[in-house]
């Protein structure tokens, strides 16, 4: 399984503060559980990365309409 390849997977994505100070992330499919926090920088750096991907995204579907 890689970044590129589909899945039949469904999965919640909640994203919120804690009570501690922590951003998380938590992911729930199929009977699992995954909470991930990160620091406040963390988070900072986290969004850049998915606004880099998604301009990204947004390229390659602009090369794909043309």
């Amino acid at each position: 399984m890689g970044i590129n390849n589909e899945s039949e997977i469904a999965a919640n994505l909640q994203i919120g503060p804690t009570s501690e100070g922590m951003v998380r992330l938590y992911v729930e499919a199929e009977g699992m559980e995954l909470p991930f926090d990160f620091d406040p920088d963390e988070a900072d750096e986290i969004a850049e990365e998915i606004k880099a991907a998604a301009a990204r995204a947004r390229a390659v579907g602009t090369k794909k309409s043309r």
